[in-house]
Parts: structure tokens; C-alpha cells; sequence
């Protein structure tokens, strides 16, 4: 079903879930999981003139390559990985990814921002979902999440409640 799955990275911790989603996926369908990272050098255009662009484009560049490279390590040895690292706007370069490379799916973390965040920030992944001529899987990546009271160690040993656990121990005896 899929050959080639488009995962884009910004090298958050977060993005690793997604990541890890991507290389599942890969495994199931024996793919090729393409890491992306796009350097948007258009967020820096506000910088005054005398500040050295090179010096900017290569440290962004070097993140990008960071970041593509701890993906490769993430992967497991039997998910093929392919890196690159793009400049332009975050949502197009991903879209047009997509299509030039022949991914059958994008894989793209979301913040789950909303509000005047969601305004203000706007979101490559919903414009992604918009744009893209496949289809893509969002995971909800946002770090608090892990920090509701109900949420489960990955690794944990417990063992989880079913609603019909639950109902049992409501009944009166």
C-alpha cells in the first residue's frame, strides 16, 4: 500500500512520536521513509541587513542536517531511511516533496494549538492536510499531553482498566 513515506521534521523531541508512527508504518508496508527538514528562511527576513545571511543560512542548514541525522538514528536497521534538507516555505516544500519524490503518505506531528496561537502561528500541518495529494496521518505531538494525570507511561506495567472492568467494580455486591 505505501512505498514511500514523507516524514518532515522541525528536530523537536516532540516530532520523534511522529517519527516513530513513520517508521511503523514503513515496516508494515516494507517503504522507504523519507525525513525531511525545511529551512524557512523566511521567518529570519526580519533581521537587519547588516546581519550576516551566510553565517544564518549555515547554522539553519546545520540544525537541518542535525536534525535529519538523528532521525536516521532513531530509525530501526530494517526501515530504509532517505534524508534531505530543503529551503523555502515549510508547507510548500513539503507538498511539493510529496509529489517529486512519489510519497504515498505524509506522517506530520501537530502542536494541537488553537485559538489566537492557531491565528497568529498558523499551521503547516493543516495547510499540509489542505494542500497534499495524499494522505496525512497527524500526531498529536505536544509535550503536555504527557503530563494530564491520566496518561500512561509507555513503559508501564500496568495493566489498563476496560470500561467492563469498570462497570463490574460499580456494581453493588
Amino acid at each position: 500500500m505505501y512505498d514511500c513515506i514523507l516524514v518532515p521534521t522541525d528536530g523537536s523531541p516532540e516530532v520523534e512520536r511522529a517519527l516513530e508512527y513513520g517508521f511503523d508504518l514503513a515496516r508494515s508496508h516494507e517503504a522507504t521513509v523519507r525525513v525531511l527538514y525545511v529551512v524557512n528562511a523566511a521567518s529570519y527576513g526580519g533581521l537587519p541587513m547588516e546581519t550576516a545571511w551566510e553565517g544564518i543560512s549555515d547554522a539553519l542548514r546545520d540544525e537541518g542536517r542535525d536534525a535529519v541525522e538523528r532521525a536516521r538514528q532513531l530509525a530501526p536497521e530494517d526501515v530504509d531511511v532517505e534524508t534531505r534538507v530543503r529551503e523555502g516555505s515549510p508547507n510548500r516544500v513539503i507538498v511539493e516533496e510529496s509529489k517529486t519524490e512519489d510519497c504515498d503518505l505524509i506522517v506530520m506531528g501537530t502542536h494541537g494549538r488553537g485559538g489566537i496561537d492557531r491565528l497568529l502561528l498558523g499551521s503547516v500541518t493543516e495547510r499540509v492536510v489542505r494542500r497534499a495529494p495524499v494522505p496525512v496521518l497527524t500526531v498529536h505531538v505536544d509535550p503536555q499531553e504527557d503530563d494530564r494525570p491520566d496518561a500512561v507511561p509507555a513503559d508501564s506495567t500496568e495493566q489498563p482498566v476496560t470500561g467492563v472492568d469498570s462497570a463490574d467494580r460499580a456494581q453493588p455486591d
